[in-house]
């Protein structure tokens, strides 16, 4: 029997969309996303659909992101053509998603990463659970965070958006909730609950926004751990307020080395990532400050392909998802190593 990677339906007025890839916590792929799109754009247009709620198969993960080992595993001649198929039919679906005219419910249970934060960030009925962990962490695997990135991390509160896009940090509901990417907590017990009370509600589209925000506001809870992000948010503007990464090195350092310990885990974690990914991310986070959502996605796509042509991204990719070791090999290793002009080619108009 042949699995369908995406399920589709319409149960009172509203359409649900299934994510079913559960072996690869819901990764999508160029096929995951043309499915999710044509269903998204056919529903826009049906009078009979009120509302969709997008969700993942599984208790894992809502979407673990883009299947960035498809970029591994091709032939060199074949990646930058993968690549402009992949990100642009990516970057037009989570646009379509920022700017979709009837609600989106995205339930964001388990695992949130990467191309799985591009779907879910635009939605406009965002649900977190005790098992949702949120990240940017492409900076893991030598890349850079992209699907929108450039637009919503500078959007969040201070410089919290710098800190996850260059630390890869894997943040709770409860700092999700706090910077904005999320909107309501529910129990993972309870979603079925939840369901039931979608399904037999009688929905209308005038009152549509009101009526499901009650709906999730009754059966969610406040009672949330006090966020992470929320304690340390005075440190994370003192340390990622700089401009260049070594300002950011410098800054961690000097409270590292007298014994503040939160300032030494992010030391470390930040060197232990690709110099290169560090620059071209910050970099990056300056340039969309002004930009709209669309100029950001087109700006990221280009740095896309040209990251098809850098080593770190193979080489992490290789140490994260393909040997599994963790234990990259950047080049340059050092970030004195790299010139302005090494960082400003990934902001080049990409060319064939």
């Amino acid at each position: 029997m042949i699995q369908m990677v995406v399920t589709s339906e319409i149960k009172n007025g509203i359409g649900w969309l299934k994510i079913n890839r559960p072996e690869v916590l819901n990764a999508i792929n160029t096929e995951v996303v043309e499915l999710l799109t044509n269903a998204l754009e056919k529903w826009e247009k049906d009078s009979n659909v009120v509302f969709v709620c997008l969700y993942g198969e599984g208790q894992k993960g809502f979407c673990a992101g883009g299947d960035m080992r498809k970029f591994y595993d091709l032939e060199s001649e074949d990646v930058v053509a993968y690549a402009e198929d992949f990100f642009s039919t990516e970057y037009r679906l989570d646009a379509l998603i920022h700017n979709y005219s009837k609600p989106i419910l995205a339930y964001m249970n388990g695992i949130v990463m990467g191309g799985g934060v591009g779907l879910s960030v635009g939605a406009s009925h965002r649900i977190v659970t005790e098992k949702t962990k949120w990240a940017m962490p492409e900076m893991n695997i030598g890349f850079f965070p992209d699907v929108g990135a450039s637009f919503f991390l500078n959007q969040l509160p201070g410089y919290v958006g710098r800190y996850l896009a260059l630390t890869a940090k894997v943040i709770k509901a409860n700092d999700a909730i706090y910077i904005g990417t999320a909107d309501y907590y529910i129990k993972s017990s309870e979603w079925e609950t939840i369901q039931k009370k979608l399904l037999t509600k009688d929905w209308s589209a005038a009152s549509i926004l009101k009526d499901l925000s009650e709906l999730l506001t009754a059966t969610g809870t406040s009672s949330l751990d006090v966020s992470e992000l929320k304690v340390h948010k005075e440190d994370i503007n003192h340390h990622f307020q700089h401009d260049t990464i070594e300002e950011i090195v410098a800054s961690l350092r000097s409270k590292s080395i007298n014994g503040d310990d939160w300032a030494t885990q992010e030391l470390n974690n930040i060197l232990s990532k690709s110099p290169t990914s560090l620059k071209v991310t910050l970099q990056q986070l300056i340039n969309g400050k002004n930009k709209s959502l669309n100029e950001c996605l087109e700006m990221e796509k280009d740095m896309a392909i040209h990251f098809m042509d850098t080593d770190d991204f193979y080489e992490g990719v290789r140490a994260v998802l393909v040997d599994k070791d963790g234990s990259p090999k950047w080049v340059p290793s050092k970030l004195e190593a790299l010139t302005d002009s090494d960082i400003e080619q990934y902001f080049f108009k990409f060319d064939n």
